[in-house]
């Protein structure tokens, strides 16, 4: 794409144009969403997923507006605290369920959804936080929205992203800078950002992301929520807008997200059993196997492998607590835990780093327009990329020989564009990496019996303060390694960040770590930091999701029966 030069003054415009329009669109919300929560809409807010269901398909539309409005009205208030709705659709959706556009006898009948901004909506721009695509509302909607309708479910906000969606953190110049509605001063996650603050804060009941190097998994970990990265395949992901099409080196894949486990698994139970395959030629018409899920609910001992460490960024004080909470509840019930030491992530970092980025960061870069803001990290290693050839190497010779820091060394020295030559023998190692895991966890038992799943720390850190990942970057592997194997992978929330028990131990010197953790504990103070949640990440292999979520279901018991379940953000008062 070809952008004007000098077309600065058209970027600001575009961007006071879209925030007064959000602000036109929420100011014009029928009255009832004026009013405080009544008795009535918080026992919606709090009302199990199945019966809610059963109430707007018992019903009919009355009971859909009622459970919108509801949401409709803490998602308002969530906006107000942490900036995280992009779209107001909320006045359309009523009238979609007025006209019968929604099916109110489907399996979601009535239950509000949000969707990240990238996501096509009928009569709405999806800007993915570039001012070059606004002012260009879809025609019609897209598969995954067609699908949601016909499923009964209300898509009734779009919600933050950062700029390049390569981030941990969601700011860009269209909408502005989403904030954690923990603590305002720190990222949400990203680039999923404006969903993770929005359904931590109790905003929506489900939402709808994209993770392609952690996207749906960080902002679940930064802000307190429940995501599933789905397998590609499984779900569908056309009808959508990226900052990278056409990048299949690490694919995207579009996922679920939830406030509960419970409203976690429901939907995407119901999700797949709406045969997504019939919407999207991308997704294996495989149905959903209830089988597995009650096996894995009920399954013991479970076999459990903890990975401790990526090798690259060791996780900090309260990550580590969280994975032991983890750990010691599962064996409290009799589950079988393990340490292990799988294939070197470090390898899944280097090699999906340079996938991802084939081909020199252009892409991404062709939609900005003159003065547009950019993500502070994808800033970072962009500038790098574009450098000469001469000046790189010789910086990589510093900090390989002077230096002495093999793993940020390692990470630069093949930061360049690729040829389609290159490229395809990055492929190349990425497969051979693949085959190395699957024997490797076919080492255990019979096939691989021998572990069912595992538990690792999603990210060396809690959330990032904003502009953090100026610094922190690079720190993804604990996620990024499951996008390139492509392996099922879930979230629960564990605990919050408690300086009593957090506190970074005077011995560990931050200076004489590698460059990639120096950014990510640059950061790390359990002072500022108390409160923000910490969860644990729950790996499966490919295509795995009915496993994943059985065994997490497990872990949420266990913790509970334990006193330590996560205590969710309360809804405020609206």
């Amino acid at each position: 794409m070809t952008l004007p030069p000098f077309d600065y003054w058209i970027h600001r415009k575009a961007c006071r144009q879209k925030q007064d329009e959000r602000a036109g669109r929420i100011a014009a919300l029928p009255k009832p969403y004026l009013y405080p929560l009544s008795p009535a809409e918080k026992q919606i807010l709090n009302k199990p997923i199945g019966e809610l269901v059963q109430d707007v398909q018992n019903s009919g539309a009355q009971v859909a507006v009622d459970v919108l409005r509801a949401y409709g009205k803490v998602a308002m208030k969530a906006q107000e605290k942490t900036n995280c709705v992009t779209e107001v659709m909320i006045k359309d959706a009523e009238g979609w369920i007025e006209r019968g556009s929604i099916n109110l006898k489907g399996p979601l009948a009535g239950i509000p959804v949000s969707l990240k901004d990238s996501i096509h909506i009928g009569g709405f721009d999806t800007s993915v936080g570039y001012s070059c695509n606004t002012g260009k509302p879809q025609p019609v909607d897209g598969a995954l929205a067609r699908m949601l309708k016909d499923a009964g479910a209300v898509p009734f906000v779009k919600t933050a992203l950062p700029i390049t969606l390569l981030s941990f953190e969601s700011a860009n110049d269209v909408w502005g800078r989403c904030k954690n509605p923990h603590n305002t001063d720190y990222s949400p996650g990203g680039s999923t950002g404006g969903e993770g603050a929005l359904l931590a804060f109790g905003g929506s009941r489900i939402g709808i992301g994209s993770d392609v190097a952690g996207s749906v998994r960080a902002p679940a970990h930064y802000s307190g929520c429940y995501s599933l990265r789905c397998s590609t395949g499984r779900w569908p992901k056309s009808g959508v807008n990226t900052s990278m099409p056409g990048q299949e080196g690490i694919p995207s894949v579009f996922s679920p997200m939830a406030r509960t486990l419970m409203d976690l698994t429901y939907f995407t139970r119901s999700f797949i059993q709406m045969r997504p395959w019939k919407y999207d030629q991308s997704v294996h018409p495989i149905p959903w196997r209830d089988n597995v899920e009650s096996e894995f609910k009920s399954k013991k001992p479970l076999k459990i492998g903890i990975m401790r460490t990526d090798n690259v960024v060791d996780p900090a004080p309260a990550c580590v607590r969280a994975l032991d909470m983890a750990a010691s509840a599962l064996k409290s019930q009799g589950h079988e835990v393990f340490n292990v030491s799988p294939p070197d992530p470090y390898e899944a970092l280097v090699i999906a780093s340079n996938l991802l980025n084939a081909d020199g960061t252009r892409m991404f870069r062709s939609f900005f327009r003159t003065g547009e803001s950019d993500d502070p990290g994808a800033k970072q290693f962009g500038r790098y990329m574009r450098l000469p050839r001469f000046v790189k190497w010789f910086y990589w010779a510093y900090v390989k020989y002077i230096k002495r820091d093999e793993k940020w060394a390692g990470l630069l020295e093949h930061w360049h564009e690729k040829s389609a030559f290159e490229n395809w023998q990055w492929v190349y190692k990425r497969e051979a990496y693949k085959v190395r895991w699957h024997d490797w966890w076919n080492s255990f038992g019979d096939k691989g019996d021998g572990m069912d799943i595992m538990l690792t720390p999603p990210n060396a850190s809690p959330a990032v303060p904003h502009n953090g990942m100026a610094d922190a970057a690079a720190s993804c592997g604990y996620t990024f390694l499951f996008n390139l194997l492509d392996y099922t992978c879930g979230i629960l929330p564990v605990t919050h960040v408690d300086p009593s028990l957090d506190m970074l131990s005077p011995t560990v010197k931050v200076n004489n770590m590698n460059g990639v953790a120096r950014g990510a504990y640059k950061h790390y103070d359990a002072i500022r930091m108390a409160g923000l949640p910490v969860a644990v990440q729950i790996v499966g292999r490919r295509l795995e999701e009915e496993k994943v979520l059985g065994c997490m279901e497990q872990l949420e018991a266990a913790l509970e029966a334990k006193g330590e379940k996560y205590k969710l953000l309360e809804v405020p008062e609206a």
